[in-house]
């Protein structure tokens, strides 16, 4: 066991002096520590309504012709700053003086409401001063509607989820957890494939330690450096208020997939015996991967964003499903590894 601790040991000192491989891991640890900040961010793009939903920026909006106060109480719970004017010229004129950001003008009448809506010029506050003004005008139009005697039932109309829960965790927690999975794949094809290249495997061979401990220990250190950023994500994810309900059947899985992705490039790397066939087969090869895991009910892509938002229809024995075809990969690894060692021979 000496030589394995030796080799594991070995490969997680060179990994810190690859560049490529800290970068990437920097990478990540930049998204979990700021994932409350690039989860609103992303969400702009993937959804630019939820910047409603999750921005703290506060407009301060001129109002004129609110005789019952109604529209300005809804501004105020949504976050605007709201001052009172008597006519629409004297908040304009506010609006030119950059006291106020917009200007809001709801004219007298008995019929239907021409409001006069006049935002900021620059287009990125205008932008999101309209998502915000949404809600404020969605409730005064419900209120004008019942207070004309229209009634619209809401209550039998079903939505879509909320798009920051939605986003968070079938998006932001998959990718933490196995971004390490893809970073193992690529280490250990370097390393073995660097190995057989240079002819310093043979060097290791000459020592009192076997192929099998050389190889498992340098899958064991690639474990172990994925372990440790997926357990560092979930508590810099928790810091960030963004919490993880089934931690550790998450970790668990994100293991799983890791050793999955970590054995089945080591069979790559000790067909191919060269880097570069052997980065671009396991890159192929993890494509058709994850799009035939689709095809799993549940996927690990679904199975992991059920267990992290606490769906109580999933579990450890869903997780235990794919430790099978895990086994078999490991004894197709060890068959591999006793193929290069007869050719050795």
């Amino acid at each position: 066991m000496g030589g394995f601790y030796a080799i594991m040991n070995k490969e997680l000192v060179s990994v810190m002096k690859e560049k490529t491989i800290v970068l990437a891991i920097l990478i990540q640890l930049l998204i979990a520590a700021f994932s409350s900040v690039i989860l609103v961010g992303l969400m702009s793009f993937y959804d630019p309504n939820s910047i409603a939903e999750n921005t703290n920026i506060h407009f301060s909006v001129g109002v004129s012709g609110d005789s019952d106060g109604v529209f300005s109480s809804y501004l105020r719970d949504s976050n605007f700053v709201v001052s009172a004017y008597a006519t629409e010229e004297e908040a304009k004129e506010a609006m030119r003086s950059g006291i106020i950001d917009a200007v809001i003008a709801i004219p007298a009448s008995e019929g239907v409401v021409d409001m006069q809506l006049y935002m900021p010029q620059s287009d990125t506050s205008a932008t999101v001063f309209t998502m915000l003004i949404k809600e404020p005008l969605k409730k005064y139009e419900n209120y004008l509607r019942e207070k004309n005697g229209i009634h619209v039932m809401y209550t039998g109309m079903s939505g879509r989820q909320s798009t920051t829960f939605e986003f968070l965790y079938s998006f932001i927690v998959p990718l933490l957890m196995l971004f390490p999975a893809f970073i193992a794949g690529s280490m250990i094809i370097d390393s073995i494939s660097e190995e057989v290249e240079n002819k310093t495997l043979d060097t290791l061979l000459s020592a009192p330690v076997s192929l099998n401990a050389v190889l498992f220990g340098k899958v064991a250190a690639t474990l172990f450096l994925a372990a440790v950023q997926c357990v560092l994500w979930l508590v810099l994810l928790s810091l960030n208020r963004l919490y993880v309900q089934s931690p550790l059947e998450v970790l668990l899985l994100a293991l799983i997939i890791t050793a999955f992705v970590t054995f089945g490039s080591g069979i790559i790397s000790l067909y191919f015996k060269d880097r570069e066939r052997s980065q671009f087969a396991y890159s192929m090869l993890l494509l058709a991967a994850a799009g035939a895991s689709l095809f799993f009910d549940p996927s690990p892509l679904s199975l992991m964003a059920r267990l992290a938002m606490g769906d109580l229809h999933v579990g450890l024995s869903d997780v235990a499903i794919f430790v099978v075809p895990l086994i078999v990969l490991i004894g197709a690894f060890t068959l591999a590894s006793r193929r290069l060692i007869a050719m050795k021979a």
